[in-house]
């Protein structure tokens, strides 16, 4: 692998929903309840990938349609498979919606902000496509801090080749934290701009099924697994395992942080 150049690349959906899809799942309820939206309102799902925001917005939040727009066909796939026909969802970028002015009610975005080349005019192209009043919010994983599945792999791949800290999200990717995110909300001009830390906790049966998803290869930290060869492969396999806190049953439980930002557009 390339260590200049990360690997960021999220294609295949199955393989994400093991590594973090399916908690992302668990942060969108409670995402969608702290932004307390009234019933009868138009969603846009901004980088929707397998569409677990979509799903959630569809089961919590009485809508009166939802939209997603989302980059990877690979992902759109799965969440056609998921969603259809409940959200119209369509091949995009952030700082490319194929929407109208004006033509939401909210706009959110989940784990994906970190992502886009240019935060701001990913912004900016949310506004334009949010009504005058309505609501632009997101949330990203706190890299850098309490989202231990990450945290514990990537502390131990840097320990063993220092160079791996090039990948790491909690290096590379400022807005994982609080101050960054309401500093970008601010400078784009959204009005009542506060963030709220939520966390879910992440059970594993086993070692094994931590381990698993990291060989996925969907992702920054599954892509440098995969780069390696299976000898420094197996030797960060069981740099993590000595870390990582396991109960008596060989059980591991632990916290998934994610950092949500709101703010009200015009």
């Amino acid at each position: 692998m390339n260590l200049s150049k990360p690997s960021d690349t999220w294609e295949r959906g199955d393989p994400y929903e093991q590594y973090v899809g399916r908690w992302s799942r668990r942060v969108a309820p409670v995402f969608l309840s702290w932004l307390k939206i009234p019933a009868g309102r138009r969603w846009l799902d901004v980088g929707c990938g397998t569409g677990a925001l979509c799903a959630a917005i569809l089961e919590h939040c009485a809508p009166s349609s939802v939209t997603g727009v989302e980059p990877s066909e690979g992902f759109l796939n799965t969440a056609r498979r998921n969603l259809a026909p409940r959200a119209a969802l369509h091949q995009g970028s952030a700082a490319a919606i194929p929407l109208d002015p004006a033509s939401m009610d909210v706009v959110v975005s989940a784990l994906v902000l970190n992502f886009v080349p240019d935060p701001r005019a990913a912004l900016s192209e949310m506004k334009r496509v949010t009504r005058n009043g309505g609501m632009i919010a997101a949330y990203v994983w706190d890299y850098a801090g309490k989202m231990e599945l990450m945290r514990y792999f990537w502390d131990a791949a840097v320990e063993l080749n220092p160079q791996a800290a090039k990948l790491d999200e909690g290096v590379r990717f400022p807005l994982c934290r609080p101050e960054s995110l309401l500093a970008l909300f601010a400078a784009s001009g959204l009005g009542g701009v506060e963030t709220a830390p939520i966390d879910i906790p992440t059970h594993f049966a086993s070692f094994e099924d931590y381990w698993q998803p990291f060989l996925g290869g969907q992702g920054p930290a599954p892509a440098y697994a995969m780069s390696l060869d299976e000898s420094a492969r197996a030797r960060l396999r069981e740099r993590i395992k000595e870390r990582i806190p396991a109960r008596g049953d060989g059980s591991i439980s632990l916290i998934a942080r994610a950092w949500a930002v709101r703010g009200s557009a015009g």
